[in-house]
């Protein structure tokens, strides 16, 4: 899959949880998202563009989200 394609999937997740009153449901929200619905290799992508600095694009909160999870996510995204 495409970097881009990922970039505008986590925005569209980062968008839906951003109603959330609780910035921090919101950030747990996205992050269990991502765990449960991406596959392992789409998440070692967005972290490798992230550590590129090709994800330019992603929207604050889910940074913020991937940032604060990433032990999580990363380790479950190995293989």
């Amino acid at each position: 899959m495409d970097t881009p394609h990922l970039i505008q999937m986590a925005n569209q997740i980062g968008d839906f949880f951003e109603a959330y009153p609780n910035k921090t449901e919101a950030i747990d929200g996205i992050a269990n998202h991502i765990k449960k619905f991406w596959e392992p290799r789409m998440r070692r992508q967005i972290y490798e563009s992230m550590a590129q600095g090709s994800a330019t694009e992603l929207s604050t909160l889910v940074k913020e989200a991937l940032t604060a999870h990433a032990q999580d996510l990363k380790s479950t995204a190995k293989g």
